[in-house]
């Protein structure tokens, strides 16, 4: 029989993966400025930032953001520094680069690499710094947890779930980018799409660090 926790679980999470937010557009970004496995590697880092949120909510940990405001006040600050960081980058990078600039220079092997990892690590950094995933999580899950069930076998299989909606969608979203990539690789459409996606970030930046609880 069919835990009817679980579904509906499902459903509202369905539903939080697809709605905008800085998850989706640090992906966009990721694949606008360094190509499409960048972008998958993006998507990874993100996603599974949700098992470490789980596992610390089963543990409690995460009340500790809750009933702690310097707690949360220092992670809040710090996930905000990182997206004004990054998407102050994508900006400077904008800038700089020329309306003649090839963006689709190709990169030697060490690069490529360096790059990956670079996209996985920023796509996992910003999960892990964002309080609000943590207090969400903490909030969330127990209302689909039974007393009777293993609180952190259930806990890390909601997350599980909701990660693989977010492989999904967030695939989908990436591989339909790349039906577009002659539009995307023009060196005036890639520097607008940085400006743009360096904006965004920088304003949810900001709206996370005046946002109150």
């Amino acid at each position: 029989m069919v835990d009817p926790q679980i579904i509906a679980f499902t459903g509202i999470a369905a539903l939080l993966t697809i709605t905008p937010g800085a998850d989706t557009m640090m992906i966009l970004r990721s694949v606008f400025a360094r190509g499409q496995k960048a972008g998958l590697l993006t998507m990874i880092g993100i996603c599974s930032g949700l098992f470490f949120h789980a596992t610390l909510s089963a543990l409690g940990l995460s009340f500790i953001l809750v009933r702690s405001a310097a707690a949360f006040e220092i992670v809040k600050l710090l996930g905000a520094c990182y997206l004004i960081y990054l998407g102050t980058k994508s900006l400077w990078r904008a800038k700089h680069a020329g309306a003649d600039t090839d963006f689709s220079v190709p990169e030697n092997t060490i690069a490529k690499r360096r790059n990956n990892w670079k996209a996985f690590f920023e796509g996992t950094l910003t999960n892990l710094l964002n309080p609000k995933v943590a207090i969400f999580y903490l909030a969330f899950l127990p209302q689909f947890i039974s007393p009777h069930d293993w609180v952190i076998g259930k806990s890390v299989l909601l997350a599980g779930i909701h990660f693989t909606e977010g492989i999904i969608w967030y695939t989908i979203l990436i591989f339909s980018l790349g039906r577009m990539r002659g539009l995307l690789i023009r060196p005036r459409v890639k520097q607008g799409l940085e400006a743009l996606s360096g904006t965004v970030l920088i304003a949810f930046g900001v709206r996370l660090a005046v946002e109150r609880r």
